[in-house]
């Protein structure tokens, strides 16, 4: 048994630093909060305790050191994304998150689920990085905003992809691609459900998918267990998302209030990515898309702040690499510029998370749990901005940052 000495401790529950901070672990879980040390004792001196966070949109095997933009798409094999993704993994994790959802291959794998994969070796200790909750190939219609060759506008015949990397159209291809994903390990479903910011694919809010295609993708994964996760931005395919039984928006950048109305009702939940609208350099990007970039990153900083007063459920998540891999806790930051209270951001990042997973072993420091613990050099409650600055990651029971 170990046991950490910190001066305090979030509880995400009662929204208080409990003083001092101890908590005992042993093996991987936690043992005890409170009381006197037992075994041997890790003094953390007068940081703050905190639940691992966790970050509910990121692509591992995207970005990251050495990725040339537009051209890694054809000249990055699947040997070379995973090697890439190593890094990705070990720099999230040691920035204090110790779960992701790795939302959505889009690029081309000859049909092997790299998230899954990476996942297993995390898992089985290969290389460090944070439990990862796989969707495989993210699903879109041909010339969606997920369809890899909209980035960089290709012309026909470069980069062709199949329904098992997520190319589907028409009801019996989408469940056809959902199958294949769940058959080779997705733990949740991604669907391009509305255009985006850097693709040519149009408007941003415009619906990508029919609304029969969207209830079939639904269907597939919810018979199955899975959670269904929608990259959309528009009002109108936000509420075509919500009547199909999508269980979390990404993005949103675009709701309105009736949109919001409705996700609250339904007690669909949001990932915002607000912070992507200060951080993502777009200045080599085409004119178009910078012309997109300025019309909707504004509408980014607002509409956040008005679903999280109406009642939106709020999951952290940052896109990353849309802001680099290992910066996950500049959302934080940005929730609570964006309006949110310190509790409530790290709340997103923690109990919400969870929830969205569907997980209870983990979000909080509590006895049973996952021993996923990261030390702060200060109280987050009154400046979150020391989440920026991680001093302490245990993840497991064994420690990746500090002592």
């Amino acid at each position: 048994m170990i046991t950490l000495k910190a001066a305090g401790l979030l509880d995400v529950d009662s929204g208080q630093i409990v003083r001092p901070g101890i908590i005992r672990v042993e093996g991987d879980k936690i043992v005890g909060i409170g009381g006197e040390p037992e075994g041997e004792v890790v003094d953390l001196g007068d940081q703050i305790l905190l639940p691992g966070l966790m970050d509910m949109e990121v692509n591992l095997l995207m970005g990251g050191r050495g990725e040339k933009p537009v051209y890694s798409t054809v000249q990055d094999d699947p040997p070379l994304r995973m090697l890439r993704a190593v890094g990705n993994a070990r720099r999230t994790l040691r920035a204090g998150f110790t779960t992701v959802r790795n939302l959505g291959l889009f690029v081309k794998t000859g049909g092997y689920l790299l998230d899954v994969a990476l996942g297993k070796a995390i898992d089985a200790g290969w290389v460090d990085g944070p439990r990862v909750v796989p969707a495989g190939h993210a699903i879109t219609p041909t010339g969606g905003h997920l369809d890899p060759t909209m980035f960089a506008a290709f012309a026909p015949g470069v980069l062709d992809l199949t329904i098992e990397e997520g190319i589907a159209n028409g009801v019996d291809e989408v469940r056809k691609a959902v199958r294949y994903q769940i058959k080779h390990g997705a733990q949740l479903i991604k669907v391009c459900v509305s255009g985006g910011v850097m693709s040519h694919t149009g408007t941003p809010g415009a619906q990508h998918y029919s609304d029969e295609e969207l209830r079939a993708i639904v269907d597939e994964a919810h018979r199955r267990g899975l959670r269904v996760a929608s990259h959309t931005h528009g009002a109108d395919a936000v509420r075509a998302a919500v009547a199909a039984g999508i269980d979390c928006i990404e993005h949103g950048f675009l709701v309105d209030d009736d949109a919001i109305e409705k996700m609250v009702a339904a007690g669909t939940y949001l990932v915002p990515t607000t912070r992507l609208a200060d951080a993502m350099d777009v200045s080599h990007a085409p004119p178009d898309l910078q012309a997109k970039a300025a019309e909707m990153f504004p509408k980014a900083r607002t509409s956040v702040k008005a679903a999280y007063e109406a009642g939106v459920k709020i999951a952290l998540g940052t896109d990353a690499p849309a802001i680099p891999h290992g910066k996950n806790a500049d959302e934080l930051v940005a929730l609570v510029e964006r309006g949110m209270s310190e509790l409530d951001a790290l709340r997103a990042a923690t109990v919400t998370a969870a929830e969205l997973i569907d997980v209870t072993d983990r979000g909080r420091l509590a006895e049973g749990l996952l021993a996923d613990i990261i030390g702060v050099p200060g109280d987050p409650l009154q400046d979150i901005t020391v989440t920026q600055d991680v001093r302490f990651v245990m993840k497991g029971g064994k420690v990746y940052v500090g002592n």
